[in-house]
């Protein structure tokens, strides 16, 4: 996620893009994410292996030989939030 992804931010929700070519790992992305949601450092938040496993995170979503992903999600709670990562990149941060 690069200071260029697009992204949305209502009261309820934050969507945003994340490169899944780029080199910063998707667990940086997701905390990123969760803490613009709520308004918060990122260094605030409870580490993300808290919630879920972020190795096994990144290699759901990493490139494969055959290429990305193209189909699937995960949704997990962490810091008071539903978290939805998408095979197609986009990180959707949202009150449960």
């Amino acid at each position: 996620m690069t200071s260029d992804s697009p992204s949305t931010h209502t009261g309820d929700h934050y969507s945003v893009q994340y490169d899944r070519l780029d080199d910063e790992p998707l667990s940086v992305a997701v905390a990123d994410a969760v803490a613009t949601f709520c308004n918060m450092n990122v260094t605030d938040l409870d580490p993300l292996h808290y919630a879920i496993n972020a190795d096994a995170l990144e290699r759901l979503f990493e490139p494969r030989a055959n290429g990305l992903r193209s189909e699937g999600s995960v949704t997990f709670e962490y810091n008071d939030c539903l978290v939805t990562v998408t095979a197609t990149g986009e990180i959707l941060v949202e009150r449960p």
